[in-house]
């Protein structure tokens, strides 16, 4: 079994707005909204080093790059 670690999170009023909606939106505890949080930045974070670009489209097929700094 994994080992897991408590953490101490600061976070502003419109992010813990923004945590607790999804949480409810997903039917997620918060801590299970934010693993996956990290398992999907990871994710994005090795796409663009091996040079892959993030879109996203529309129905009508309009499609937007998505840039991360």
């Amino acid at each position: 079994m994994s080992k897991k670690t408590l953490i101490t999170l600061n976070l502003s009023d419109a992010e813990l707005e923004l945590l607790n909606r999804l949480s409810e939106k997903k039917d997620m505890n918060k801590s299970a909204v934010l693993r996956q949080a990290l398992r999907m930045m990871g994710l994005i974070e090795q796409r663009i080093e091996q040079d892959e670009k993030f879109y996203f489209e529309t129905v009508d097929e309009k499609k937007s790059e998505l840039i991360l700094v």
